[in-house]
C-alpha cells in the first residue's frame, strides 16, 4: 500500500493547473486507488477533462459525512522555485510542489486513511462520501457547483462535511493552537463600470470616466471597515485569551494582533469585511479620453453581513459607477459550539495532547459554499502538525509550497480516528 507521502507526490506530478489541461489524469489516478480498495467510484465531467470523482462507503450510521478536496491547483513558475513545482520531490522531510498544501496533501491524507481502513477491514462509524473535485481554484462551475446541481443524489443523507483550511497547528509562545474553520467569508467579485464623454486628451476634462472610476476605487481601497465580531470569532478571541493567559482587548485588536504574533494573524481577516481593487482597464490611446472605464474588485463579507457590505460598497462607489457581480456566494456558517466540532477537536487532542483546538472563520472561500447550498454544514478540517517555522497560509499559492511528511502522517492518524470513532 502506498504511503501518504507517495500519494501526495504522485498527485503533485499531475499538472492540474487551473486554467490548464484539466484534472482528468489526477482524477483517474484517484479513482484507481479507490477501486483497488474495493470501492465503486463515480467519475464524471462538467466539461472535457474537468473531472470529479465521488465514492461512498457504508458506515454504522446512515447519517453521512462528506470529506471533499480539490485536484486543481493555481499556476506556478518553475523559475521561482527551489524544486520544479510539479516534481513532487521529498527534500528535508517535506514534499515539495504546487498543491502540497492547497490541497493535494489533504487529498492524499484522505486517500491514505481510507486505504488503511480498507486494508484493516475497518468500517466508518457513519456513512462516508468522498469527493475529489475539479475547478475549486476558479468558481467551481466545473466542479462542486456542477456536482451539487447535476449529481445531487451522490450526496443524499450528508449532513456535515470537512475539507481544507483548518485543523493545522500554529505554534506561538509555547502554545500549539489548531484553528478549525466553522465558517467562511462570503464572496462578492464585482465588475465596476464608469461611463463618460469620449474626446481628445488635450481638452479640459469633461466627465472623464477614468477619473471617476479611479476616485471611486480610491474610496473603496482606503475605507476602514468597522470591526464586526461574529459569535464564532468572539469565541476565538476568548479562547486565545485563555490560552495565552491574557485577555484579548477587543478595543485594540490591531495592537493585539501584533502582540500575539502568528496567533494574531488568525483573527485579523475575520473581524472585518474587505474590498480590494484587483484589475483596471480603460482607454486605448494616450491622447484619447475613453467613453468607459472598468475595474474589478474582490469583496469579502462576514457571515450575516452581506447587506451591510453591499450598502457600504454602493455608498463608496457613488452614483456614477455601476457594479455587477462576476461571482456572488453567501458566507456559510456551521454550528458552533456543536457535538461535531467537539469530535473534530477530540480527534486532534487524542493524537496531540498539547493541541488547543479553536474555532475560526476563513478569510477566503472553498467548495464548502457549494455544498452549503444543499444544506451541508462545512468545517475546515484537514489536520496537519506543522513545524513552527512553516507559515501555513504563506504556503497557499506561494513559491516552494511544501508540506512535512510527518505532518501528513499525523493527519492520516487524526482522520482515521475521526472516521472510525477509534478511541484507543
Amino acid at each position: 500500500m502506498k504511503s501518504v507521502a507517495e500519494i501526495c507526490s504522485d498527485l503533485i506530478r499531475f499538472d492540474t493547473t487551473n486554467p490548464g489541461s484539466g484534472e482528468r489524469p489526477a482524477a483517474e489516478y484517484t479513482a484507481t486507488l479507490l477501486a483497488d480498495a474495493g470501492l465503486e467510484p463515480v467519475v464524471f465531467e462538467a466539461a472535457p477533462k474537468r473531472t470529479t470523482v465521488v465514492a461512498r462507503i457504508a458506515g454504522d450510521s446512515p447519517d453521512a459525512l462528506l470529506v471533499h478536496g480539490h485536484l486543481d491547483v493555481v499556476p506556478a513558475d518553475p523559475a521561482e522555485w527551489r524544486m520544479h513545482p510539479f516534481s513532487g520531490e521529498i527534500v528535508d522531510g517535506c514534499v515539495y510542489g504546487r498543491g502540497a498544501v492547497d490541497m493535494k496533501g489533504s487529498c492524499a491524507m484522505t486517500l491514505a486513511a481510507v486505504l488503511g481502513m480498507a486494508a484493516r477491514g475497518e468500517r466508518p462509524r457513519r456513512d462516508l462520501v468522498l469527493a475529489f473535485l475539479a475547478d475549486e481554484e476558479a468558481t467551481g462551475d466545473h466542479g462542486s457547483r456542477h456536482a451539487v446541481t447535476e449529481h445531487r443524489e451522490l450526496f443524499d443523507g450528508v449532513s456535515e462535511a470537512i475539507s481544507e483550511s483548518g485543523g493545522f497547528s500554529v505554534d506561538s509562545g509555547g502554545h500549539r493552537v489548531y484553528p478549525i474553520a466553522v465558517g467562511e467569508r462570503g464572496t462578492a467579485w464585482m465588475k465596476l463600470t464608469a461611463h463618460g464623454v469620449a474626446g481628445h486628451g488635450s481638452r479640459p476634462p469633461v466627465d472623464n470616466p477614468v477619473a471617476t472610476l479611479v476616485h471611486a476605487l480610491s474610496r473603496v481601497a482606503s475605507h476602514r471597515w468597522p470591526v464586526r465580531l461574529t459569535p464564532s470569532v468572539a469565541a476565538l478571541l476568548k479562547e486565545l485569551g485563555e490560552i495565552t493567559g491574557r485577555p484579548v482587548d477587543l478595543d485594540r485588536l490591531d495592537e493585539e494582533s501584533a502582540r500575539l504574533g502568528p496567533l494574531g494573524s488568525l483573527f485579523m481577516s475575520q473581524i472585518r469585511n474587505s474590498a480590494n481593487p484587483t484589475m483596471l482597464d480603460a482607454g486605448y490611446k494616450v491622447n484619447v479620453v475613453p467613453s468607459t472605464a472598468e475595474a474589478h474588485v474582490d469583496g469579502r463579507y462576514l457571515p450575516g453581513l452581506r447587506e451591510e457590505f453591499l450598502e457600504t460598497i454602493d455608498e463608496l462607489l457613488g452614483a456614477k459607477v455601476t457594479r455587477e457581480f462576476v461571482n456572488l456566494e453567501d458566507a456559510p456558517d456551521a454550528p458552533y459550539p456543536s457535538v461535531f466540532f467537539d469530535e473534530l477537536a477530540g480527534a486532534l487532542t487524542a493524537e496531540d495532547p498539547l493541541a488547543r483546538p479553536v474555532p475560526y472563520v476563513m478569510a477566503g472561500g472553498t467548495d464548502a459554499k457549494s455544498f452549503a447550498r444543499i444544506g451541508i454544514k462545512g468545517y475546515g478540517f484537514a489536520p496537519l502538525m506543522l513545524r513552527p517555522d512553516l507559515d501555513y497560509f504563506g504556503m497557499f499559492h506561494g513559491k516552494d509550497e511544501r508540506v512535512p511528511v510527518e505532518g501528513l502522517e499525523f493527519g492520516v492518524r487524526v482522520l482515521t480516528r475521526l472516521l472510525t470513532g477509534r478511541t484507543d
